[in-house]
């Protein structure tokens, strides 16, 4: 992928940049031990919940610290911070979030531009939250984090500071729109509160994510009106969107990518207790409940090879069920369209998330006055369509934060 430099323009950058994400990649490879004594979330006293934490506004910082990027001698500056906001039953939970900004001073007008990068959390377990893999943590959940890092040194390149939130929450609750939705408004607020690095009130705002990481950014975008106008986006980008989640559970079931399926089952069953989804399971089924509560989406994916969700439940076709729809239902997608100008992509051949979903949300978003600006993309597959299409998603934010004006409507292939 070719990566501007926007306002610094020489190369130098360009390749302190490339080498960040070769050394990440090498450390992650060579040395999976090397973030042993980075300890789980869940033992980690920097992530409990503080006792007057519902004193505290939404998004405010409860606590902070600096960190090591992935633990590594990198050229940035990285904070976790721990912010104030609230599930989807409006309890209100501590948030985790993790700020970056590049060691070079901000050359373009006004202050530094904030992105809020969503990488596919997709899981059930705090192992495998963005925050952890980012300050050095060593395990296979880390994988949505680490295979996301040319994105955020993108980002960085372009002078831009990054914050990326544990969206799913301190519960992991992987398929909750509102509580990602919520997770992420709150992160961008808790950033700005930190102001690091030129970053300030009046930093334009960007928000993107792929696949899982799109659907907290489309949540997010959705209820900022509402839940956040204070936290007002200059832009959106979003690809290989998820929409229609019973359709995407199906096209897995059977396949390689029968894991995440199984995530998506898994979810709904621990999300929607009174759903009857539980009941539905047999002995195997009840198994796996016990087994994997706590599994990352990769786990599922090289354990569940191949395998039907008919063969862990006590009658057929679950993802059909209207008990299933009825727990899915809530989380998709389109009862509200972004207020912000809006890029969407997605693979007409997307062999994880159907194109067609994608598509019928494009209607939905349309039919509520958005702007958007979509492309059906001609790339083969869900992940070939990440790389190949990102230059399109980085440079429609590039424009925004730099006050280039959109054409009102819908429009694109």
């Amino acid at each position: 992928m070719k990566i501007l430099c926007g306002r610094w323009g020489a190369a130098t950058p360009a390749a302190i940049f490339a080498a960040v994400a070769i050394v990440i990649a090498a450390s992650v490879a060579i040395a999976p031990a090397a973030g042993a004594h980075v300890p789980r979330p869940e033992v980690d006293p920097f992530y409990a919940a503080p006792a007057d934490l519902a004193d505290y506004p939404d998004g405010a910082i409860t606590r902070s610290r600096q960190i090591p990027l992935y633990g590594l001698p990198l050229p940035v500056s990285a904070w976790q911070v721990q912010y104030r906001t609230n599930d989807a039953s409006d309890r209100p939970v501590p948030g985790m979030t993790t700020v970056m900004v590049p060691n070079l001073p901000w050359f373009g007008p006004g202050e530094r531009p904030l992105l809020s990068y969503q990488t596919a959390e997709d899981s059930l377990g705090s192992q495998c939250a963005p925050s952890y893999a980012l300050r050095g943590g060593r395990e296979i959940g880390g994988i949505s984090t680490w295979i996301d890092t040319p994105f955020m040194a993108a980002a960085l390149l372009r002078g831009w500071a990054v914050v990326i939130s544990d969206y799913e929450g301190p519960q992991s609750r992987f398929l909750d729109g509102v509580n990602s939705g919520r997770g992420v408004l709150d992160g961008i607020r808790a950033a700005r509160a930190l102001a690091p690095g030129g970053v300030g009130p009046t930093s334009p705002l960007g928000a993107w994510g792929y696949s899982g990481g799109a659907f907290a950014t489309l949540w997010a975008a959705q209820m900022q009106p509402d839940y956040a106008p204070d936290v007002r986006f200059a832009g959106i980008t979003s690809g290989g969107v998820p929409a229609n989640w019973p359709a995407i559970a199906r096209g897995g079931d059977g396949t390689v990518q029968a894991g995440l399926t199984m995530l998506v089952v898994l979810a709904v069953a621990q999300n929607n207790p009174d759903a009857g989804i539980v009941e539905m399971l047999n002995d195997r089924g009840r198994t796996m409940l016990a087994e994997d509560a706590t599994a990352c989406g990769l786990d599922l994916v090289l354990k569940y090879i191949n395998a039907r969700v008919d063969d862990y439940t006590v009658e057929p076709n679950l993802l059909s069920h209207p008990n299933f729809r009825a727990a899915t239902d809530p989380q998709e997608l389109g009862a509200g369209a972004p207020a912000a100008p809006t890029y969407l992509y997605h693979s007409t051949t997307d062999d994880v998330i159907p194109v067609a979903g994608f598509t019928g949300l494009l209607d939905r978003y349309c039919a509520q006055g958005a702007d958007i600006s979509f492309v059906h993309s001609l790339l083969p597959s869900h992940n070939p369509t990440a790389v190949g299409e990102a230059p399109g998603a980085m440079a429609f934010l590039a424009d925004r934060f730099a006050g280039v004006p959109v054409a009102p409507g819908c429009h694109g292939g």
